[in-house]
Formats: structure tokens, C-alpha cells, sequence
């Protein structure tokens, strides 16, 4: 019975030294004037799709694979762009969770158009094509089609989330 009661009192007392201390804490916390914000994570993000959406545009990405991945054949060229698209974005799908869902999204349907017009531009070229041709192809289909201005609508889309975030 003794030992119940020395129980008791021993946890009471580490819960009221628990509450002091966190009170303690918050105190202290408010003269120094420090509170927690996400807001520097979230433009940290905003930076980090920016980023993103500029090294997954067609133009960008066709130019680091010509340097790096000259001579494939077509085909060997159109799975590198597509499996370079999908590790840019896999490696930054974790900065959805401090955008806002349109943002993200945005950021996904760059993505999903990228490899889609890939895939289009690719299923049109004859047997034996080069890489160089079907970057050439992608390029030529840039210049002369509206939706490659999705890249820069997204961009705008994120500048314009971004800033309201510093207001």
C-alpha cells in the first residue's frame, strides 16, 4: 500500500515538473520572440519546384541528354528523357506536402504532358531514327505548339504562390 502511494506521488510529481518545465519553455520562447513558422519551408519548397519545373522542361532536358547520351538511338533516347523526367520528379515529391495542392498539381501535369509529348513526337519517327532526331523532332514541336507554354504558366503559377507567402 505504501509503495502505491509513493508511486503516485513520484508520478504526480514528474507530471508537475513536466508541466513546469514546458511552461518554463514557452515563456522563455516569448521574451526571446521565437515561434515556430513554416513559412521558410514552405518558400524553400516553392524554390525547389521552381527548380524542378525548369530541369524537367523539354528544352532543358533534352540538352543535358544530348551531352551526356549522344549517339543513342531514338528509342534508347525516349526511355532517358522519360526516366530522367520521372527521377527529377520523384526525387522532390516530398515538397507537395508544403505547397499548396494546385501548385503541386501544376507541377504534375508538366510531368504528365512532358512524357506524353515524348511519347507522341517518339511513335511518329521511322525505324532506325537517332536520338538527335527525336530531340529535334521534340524541339521542332515546341516552337510550333501552344502547350509548350505549360512551362511557363507553371512558373508563374509558383512565383505567384510564392510571393503571396512573403506578403
Amino acid at each position: 500500500m505504501i509503495s502505491l502511494i509513493v508511486a503516485v506521488v513520484a508520478m504526480l510529481v514528474s507530471f508537475y515538473t513536466f508541466y513546469l518545465t514546458q511552461e518554463h519553455r514557452k515563456k522563455m520562447a516569448a521574451v526571446r520572440g521565437e515561434s515556430f513558422s513554416s513559412r521558410p519551408l514552405q518558400l524553400q519548397a516553392y524554390e525547389r519546384l521552381v527548380l524542378l519545373a525548369e530541369r524537367i522542361s523539354l528544352p532543358s532536358i533534352i540538352s543535358r541528354a544530348n551531352q551526356q547520351h549522344a549517339g543513342l538511338e531514338a528509342r534508347q533516347m525516349q526511355v532517358l528523357l522519360i526516366e530522367s523526367i520521372k527521377q527529377e520528379f520523384e526525387y522532390n515529391t516530398s515538397q507537395q506536402i508544403y505547397v499548396s495542392p494546385t501548385a503541386w498539381e501544376a507541377i504534375r501535369n508538366l510531368r504528365d504532358q512532358n512524357i506524353y509529348m515524348i511519347n507522341q513526337v517518339g511513335s511518329t519517327l521511322p525505324e532506325g531514327s537517332t536520338g538527335t532526331d527525336l530531340n529535334r523532332r521534340l524541339l521542332e514541336y515546341l516552337m510550333n505548339s501552344r502547350k509548350s507554354t505549360l512551362h511557363e504558366v507553371v512558373l508563374e503559377a509558383l512565383n505567384f504562390e510564392a510571393k503571396k507567402i512573403m506578403r
